[in-house]
C-alpha cells in the first residue's frame, strides 16, 4: 500500500525502459531496442486518462514505437530523448500547472532520482536498484515490466473512488 495521500494525485510520470518495460531489451538488427509492454499496464494508463488521471511518459530512449504506444493509449504527455530528465520534468510542471505533492513519479535506476527527489509521491518497481528503493514512498510487489504501472495506477484510482466506477472500466 503506498503511504501517501493519493486523492491529492492528479498526474502519473512513468519512465519507460525498466518500468513499464523490462529491464533487458531486443535489439533488431538495425540496431533498435525492442521493447515488451505488459498488457495490464495499458489497460490501466487509457483507463486511467479516461478518468481525468494526467499520465506522463518520460523516458531517455527515442524510438517511434514507444510514441505510438503510449499515444494509442490515449496519452498526451510523452517526452523522448530525456537525457536529464529534470529538465522534461520542469517542462511539464509549467506546462500543467502541477504541485509537486500532485505528481507520483515510477522510476527505477540513477536517471530517475533527481526527480524522485523532488515529487511528492516517488515510487518504483521491485527491480529498481537500491538507491531508487531506498528514495521511494512504495516499493512494487511487481517488476519492471511485469504490471508495476498497473500497480500504483489501481491503486491510485481506488483511493480516488475511480476504479471500476462506470462503463468507462469495461472498454479500450
Amino acid at each position: 500500500m503506498i503511504n501517501y495521500d493519493l486523492t491529492r494525485i492528479r498526474a502519473i510520470v512513468f519512465d519507460v525502459d525498466g518500468v513499464l518495460s523490462a529491464e533487458t531489451i531486443t535489439l533488431s538488427f538495425e540496431g533498435e531496442p525492442l521493447r515488451t509492454v505488459n498488457i495490464k499496464d495499458g489497460y490501466a494508463i487509457q483507463l486511467a486518462v479516461k478518468l481525468g488521471l494526467r499520465i506522463v511518459i518520460m523516458t531517455g530512449g527515442n524510438t517511434e514505437a514507444v510514441r505510438l504506444r503510449y499515444e494509442r493509449l490515449g496519452v498526451k504527455d510523452v517526452y523522448m530523448g530525456c537525457a536529464v530528465k529534470m529538465k522534461s520534468y520542469e517542462q511539464f510542471l509549467a506546462d500543467s500547472h502541477l504541485t509537486d505533492a500532485e505528481i507520483m513519479y515510477m522510476g527505477d535506476d540513477i536517471p530517475d532520482l533527481e526527480v524522485m527527489r523532488r515529487v511528492g509521491c516517488p515510487v518504483c518497481p521491485a527491480d529498481a536498484c537500491t538507491e531508487v528503493q531506498q528514495a521511494s514512498l512504495y516499493v512494487s510487489d511487481r517488476r519492471g515490466g511485469y504490471g508495476c504501472g498497473r500497480d500504483v495506477i489501481e491503486q491510485t484510482l481506488r483511493a480516488q473512488h475511480k476504479w471500476m466506477m462506470d462503463e468507462r472500466a469495461f472498454g479500450w
